[in-house]
């Protein structure tokens, strides 16, 4: 490994970023991963960030604890239904009300100050413009746009150690995520995907999310491990 080649990979525990975070340690980065408790329904993302990062090996993993509740605006942060059963047609002709108001900004920041403290030029994000719910803060112009007042906003960036926001995954579709994953020996019964998971775990079925993971492994041709509730699959 390339000494000093650090990287900062924002871990949700889902099927991107774990896929991200293979592809990093595969171009010979030194991972510190980040997680965020921002105050989501449902805790079970932040113990697969955990088991994934234990598994890696990463160099740290950092657990930051922020509440987004207190704005609201989200049905993963509040008691909102969660849509269920949509079309790949309804989930691309508005932003669904799982969208949490600017949360890939917020997260990237702390990745920006993670990454400028310890001297990583590199963030990985795990952002998908091709198979995604429609979200404004997973497409290119938004990275763009974020990198670019990074580089104007930061001591390393004024320093001409510029910062440079990775996104892997950004033109894949979910099959092809999961293929260039697998080969690279990425274990997805670690991950979790589901909006609205029981009480016991086990995945809805319906949501957004749900319904682009199952799609996802039944276009690449391998299982899906997931676990979901009787009736469900």
């Amino acid at each position: 490994m390339e000494q000093g080649k650090k990287a900062v990979v924002l871990l949700s525990g889902g099927i991107d970023s774990t896929t991200a975070l293979a592809m990093a340690q595969a171009d010979g980065y030194q991972v510190y991963g980040l997680t965020f408790l921002y105050g989501q329904r449902q805790g079970l993302e932040v113990e697969a960030a955990k088991r994934i990062g234990r598994a890696a090996k990463l160099a740290d993993h950092r657990m930051v604890e922020i509440d987004l509740t207190i704005f609201g605006g989200s049905a993963l942060t509040s008691d909102m239904a969660v849509p269920k059963r949509r079309s790949l047609e309804e989930m691309r002709r508005q932003v669904p009300i799982t969208y949490v108001p600017a949360r890939n900004t917020i997260f990237l920041s702390f990745a920006l100050a993670f990454a400028e403290s310890i001297g990583a030029a590199d963030i990985f994000i795990g952002v998908n413009a091709i198979d995604y719910s429609g979200y404004p803060d997973c497409r290119p112009e938004f990275i763009r746009a974020f990198e670019a007042m990074a580089n104007l906003g930061t001591k390393a960036g004024i320093e001409g150690r510029r910062i440079k926001i990775r996104t892997p995954l950004i033109e894949m579709s979910k099959a092809q995520i999961i293929r260039a994953g697998t080969a690279l020996g990425v274990n997805y019964t670690h991950t979790t995907s589901c909006y609205d998971p029981d009480d016991e775990g086990l995945a809805c079925g319906a949501c957004d999310s749900c319904l682009i993971r199952k799609k996802g492994f039944a276009e690449a041709g391998l299982n899906d491990p997931t676990r979901y509730q009787e009736g469900a699959e």
